[in-house]
């Protein structure tokens, strides 16, 4: 099981917590390194886009709800098996909440194409 927690600092910087894996490339399959996510953002409470990298970004939808996902400034990436990311079988979400860390898991993920990208709304690109 690999974690990632990712943090947004006032401000609008971004702080992430990776690890020293070497880079290696993406397979076809759309899938993606969980150490080369650079920051995130909620749209709502069952959607995170993440930013990868310099310029891809990926759309998690979560199975339910995931309580403060869309107000939070941290959240950790659980990447299960592995570290790279290429289904929703393959990660879930965790968000801290006053009762304790609550786990979201992910029911999808997809690469975002550049025109979904700039029609995201206000707040929602990471």
């Amino acid at each position: 099981m690999v974690v990632r927690t990712f943090a947004v600092a006032v401000g609008g910087g971004v702080a992430a917590v990776t690890s020293a894996a070497a880079q290696q490339p993406i397979s076809a399959r759309q899938c993606f390194w969980s150490h080369q996510v650079n920051s995130f953002a909620a749209q709502g409470d069952r959607l995170v886009n993440l930013r990868v990298g310099v310029k891809d970004y990926f759309q998690l939808e979560l199975m339910g709800p995931c309580p403060d996902v869309d107000w939070t400034q941290k959240i950790a990436l659980v990447s299960r098996g592995g570290s790279t990311i290429c289904s929703g079988l393959d990660a879930e979400i965790v968000t801290p909440s006053p009762i304790g860390p609550q786990k979201c898991p992910v029911k999808s993920v997809r690469k975002l194409t550049p025109t979904e990208v700039a029609a995201l709304p206000k707040g929602a690109k990471p």
